[in-house]
């Protein structure tokens, strides 16, 4: 199985296999039809504490990235297995999210988590 990432917003893509949003909320402004997703997984995002002090009070990522994995090893852990199964019936899939940065996002270790 390949996992892809890519931004919410960005237009659905054949390409894109089966489309999972990782984001504990909706994406502002965005309609479920232009969404186009086969799943919505909100129990495998960062805990709205850990978003919060990543996105609003300055956590470091590296600390964020510890937190996160911890998160995933530890409450999430039953849905992070049950996302792993079902994942493993496709070929593609891609990971979306709605943060705007490319290369500081829970979706790179979510990817990470579910590959090991």
């Amino acid at each position: 199985m390949e996992i892809r990432l890519k931004r919410v917003y960005d237009d659905p893509s054949p390409e894109d296999g089966y489309r999972v949003l990782v984001d504990r909320l909706w994406p502002r402004g965005l309609s479920k039809e232009r969404a186009a997703l086969d799943l919505w997984v909100k129990e495998v995002a960062p805990s709205p504490e850990l978003r919060r002090a990543f996105h609003h009070d300055g956590m470091s990522w590296d600390a964020f990235a510890e937190a996160y994995r911890s998160e995933l090893g530890g409450p999430a852990r039953t849905a992070v297995s049950s996302l792993r199964a079902e994942l493993a019936a496709h070929a593609v899939v891609t990971l979306l999210h709605a943060v705007h940065d490319d290369v500081h996002n829970h979706a790179l270790i979510l990817r990470d988590v579910l590959e090991a």
